[in-house]
C-alpha cells in the first residue's frame, strides 16, 4: 500500500520561488566585477532568473543541454543558475583557475552550448573560444556599456540578452531526477571527471546542509559564501540561503583578507564559509590591523584540513565558532560536519578542540565506512584506518559519460580516495589521501596531522609534508614550510616546536623552506608538484 501524499517534485526552481514569495525583500548584496556594491532581493532575482530561462528557451536550449558559467559569486551568477535549471537545462560551472587547455577539455567534454562569463575572464574566453565549437553563444555578465572589446564570437551583453520581460513565461515541467548541475573534479590523476547532480539530489542536499548541526543557516542570518559557486556548488549555500530566507552577501572577485573583512563588517555577516587559505589571509589582515569580528557567529572551514591554531584563534581571540567540514564534489559536497554532540560542551576546551579537529560526523543521508585493501570493513574504534567509502542520495553513482567506473561498486559505495578513521561517536578523521600517505617501515604516517601542527608555529604561514625515499624505512616525511612575511625560523626551531605534539617516529627527517607552496585550482596543496620538485631530495638521515 502506498501513502496518500502529494507527489511534489523536488526541483530547485521551487527554492527561488519560495524565497521570492516568503522572503521577497530579503537582500542579496554583491561586490560586482565592475567594482560597485550591488543590492537586490529574492523577488527581483527570481524575476530575472525567469527572464534568463525565457531567453535560453527562445535561443533553443532544451532539457538536458549544458550551459557553461565562468563567473564569480554575484547576483547575476545566481540568476543564471536558477534560470538555467528552470527549463531543465544543466548549469556547468567552469573553474577560472584552471589552465586554458583544461577548460577546453572540460567544456568540450560537457558539450556546452552557451557560456555565461564575467568580463574579468574576457581575454581567457577569447583565447579558448576558437577551440569550443559546441558553444554557439557567449553571454558577458554585464551591460552593453561594459561589454568587453575582446574578439569573442556571437557575443551579447547579459542585460540585453534578458531584456524581454518574463511575465508570460512559466518554468518547464520535468521529473525531479532530471540533471541539474555539472561540476568536474579537479583531475589530480588523469583527466577531470564530471559529476552530474539532479534536481532531487541538490534539493535534498540543501535540506540536509541547512540542519542545525550542519550549516545551521536561519532566515535571520547574513551569509557570506566566500567559497566559489564553481567549487562544488558553493557548498550548497546558493540553495540553502534562499531556502531559509537568509541574506546573501556575495564577494565577487575580491577574496583577499581586507576585501573579505570589509563585507563581514559592513554587511554584519553572521555565517561564512571558505577553504583555510582564505582564512589565513583574513587572520593575517586582522593581526596586522588589530580589527575584530563583532558580528560573525560561525565560520565553516573545509576543502582541506583546518589547522588547530586556526580554530583556536577564531574561537579564543575572536569568539567565532568554527565548524570543521569535509566533503567532495562527488558528494554535492557535504559529507561530515564537526559540530559537538550532547555532553561535549562540558568538556575542557582542549578536549573540545581535539574533537573539532576531526572532520566531523555525517548528517542523515550520508553513510560511510572504512575498508582494507581487500574491501573488508574495519572497526569504528578511532584507531583502525583504511579507505573511506560513502553513499547516499546526494552522492554520485557514476561519472558523466561513464568514466572512472572503478570508483563505484555494485552496492553504490563510492571510494573517496581518502584514508580515514571512524570513532565510536561517529566522527571521521582523514589521515591522508590514499596516494599521499607516507609509508615508513611498514607503518603509515599522516602528512595532514603533521601539517596542521606545523602551521601552529608563530612564524609559519603554510606547511606541507611529503614522503621522500629512504634506503632503510622506504619513505620518511619531509616538512616543507613557507614563513610569514618578516618572520624567521630555523629547522631546529620548527622540529623543537613539533616535539611532543606528534608521535616521535612521525618527526620529519628534514625541513625545507620555500617561498611558495603550489595549490590546485580548488585551493588544495598540490602534493604531486611537490613530489616532482623534491623527487631527488636526499634526506640527512639517508646515510644512517
Amino acid at each position: 500500500m502506498l501513502g496518500l501524499m502529494q507527489d511534489w517534485p523536488l526541483v530547485v526552481h521551487k527554492i527561488i520561488d519560495h524565497a521570492a514569495l516568503y522572503h521577497g525583500d530579503r537582500e542579496i548584496v554583491s561586490r560586482t566585477v565592475e567594482g560597485p556594491i550591488h543590492r537586490t532581493n529574492y523577488r527581483k532575482v527570481q524575476g530575472r532568473a525567469r527572464r534568463v530561462a525565457k531567453a535560453l528557451d527562445r535561443f533553443g536550449i532544451k532539457v538536458g543541454d549544458r550551459i557553461g558559467t565562468l563567473a564569480w559569486n554575484t547576483h547575476r551568477h545566481i540568476e543564471t543558475w536558477y534560470g538555467i535549471t528552470g527549463i531543465g537545462a544543466i548549469y556547468h560551472t567552469l573553474n577560472p583557475r584552471l589552465f586554458p587547455e583544461q577548460l577546453i577539455y572540460i567544456a568540450s567534454h560537457a558539450e556546452d552550448r552557451v557560456l555565461f562569463f564575467d568580463t574579468s575572464f574576457a581575454n581567457l574566453v577569447a583565447e579558448i573560444a576558437p577551440k569550443l565549437p559546441s558553444i554557439k553563444l557567449y553571454v558577458a555578465l554585464t551591460d552593453r556599456a561594459n561589454l568587453p572589446k575582446a574578439e569573442i564570437p556571437n557575443l551579447v551583453a547579459y542585460e540585453d540578452f534578458i531584456a524581454e520581460p518574463a511575465d508570460d513565461f512559466t518554468w518547464k515541467d520535468f521529473d525531479e531526477n532530471t540533471a541539474c548541475g555539472l561540476c568536474y573534479t579537479s583531475g589530480t590523476t588523469g583527466n577531470p571527471k564530471g559529476v552530474l547532480y539532479s534536481h532531487r539530489s541538490n534539493t535534498l542536499h540543501a535540506l540536509v546542509a541547512s540542519q542545525a548541526d550542519a550549516q545551521g543557516v536561519r532566515g535571520v542570518d547574513s551569509v557570506l559564501p566566500v567559497v566559489p559557486m564553481f567549487h562544488a556548488n558553493a557548498w550548497a549555500l546558493a540553495f540553502v540561503g534562499p531556502m531559509m530566507g537568509a541574506k546573501l552577501v556575495l564577494p565577487g572577485p575580491k577574496l583577499d583578507g581586507e576585501s573579505v573583512y570589509e563585507l563581514l563588517d559592513t554587511e554584519k555577516v553572521t555565517m561564512t564559509a571558505a577553504v583555510p587559505t582564505v582564512w589565513l589571509m583574513l587572520l593575517q589582515y586582522l593581526e596586522q590591523t588589530g580589527k575584530m569580528l563583532p558580528y560573525l557567529d560561525r565560520v565553516l572551514i573545509g576543502g582541506s584540513a583546518c589547522p588547530r591554531s586556526m580554530i583556536e584563534i577564531f574561537e579564543r581571540k575572536y569568539e567565532v565558532e568554527v565548524v570543521h567540514a569535509w566533503g567532495m564534489t562527488e558528494m554535492s559536497p557535504l559529507g561530515t560536519l564537526g559540530t559537538l554532540k550532547a555532553g561535549m560542551d562540558t568538556l575542557p576546551y582542549e578536549e573540545q578542540l581535539s574533537v573539532k579537529l576531526k572532520q566531523g560526523h555525517p548528517p542523515f543521508s550520508v553513510e560511510m565506512k572504512i575498508v582494507d585493501d581487500e574491501d573488508r570493513e574495519l572497526p569504528r574504534d578511532g584507531k583502525a584506518f583504511g579507505r573511506l567509502k560513502v553513499r547516499g542520495p546526494a552522492v554520485a553513482k557514476a561519472y558523466f559519460k561513464g568514466e572512472g567506473e572503478s570508483a563505484f561498486d555494485s552496492e553504490d559505495w563510492f571510494d573517496t580516495g581518502d584514508v580515514a578513521t571512524l570513532d565510536t561517536d561517529g566522527y571521521m578523521t582523514i589521515t591522508d589521501r590514499a596516494k599521499d600517505v607516507i609509508k615508513s617501515g611498514g607503518e603509515w604516517i599522516s602528512s595532514i596531522e603533521i601539517e596542521n601542527v606545523a602551521v601552529g608555529h608563530p612564524a609559519v604561514a603554510e606547511a606541507a609534508v611529503i614522503g621522500v625515499a629512504h634506503p632503510k624505512w622506504d619513505e620518511r616525511p619531509l616538512l616543507i614550510v613557507v614563513l610569514k612575511p618578516g618572520q624567521k625560523a630555523t629547522k631546529d626551531e620548527i622540529l623543537k616546536y613539533l616535539s611532543g605534539k606528534i608521535a616521535k617516529w612521525w618527526m620529519p627527517d628534514d625541513v625545507a623552506f620555500v617561498d611558495e607552496i603550489p595549490h590546485t585550482a580548488t585551493g588544495k596543496i598540490q602534493k604531486i608538484a611537490l613530489r616532482q620538485r623534491f623527487g631527488s631530495y636526499r634526506l640527512p638521515t639517508a646515510a644512517e
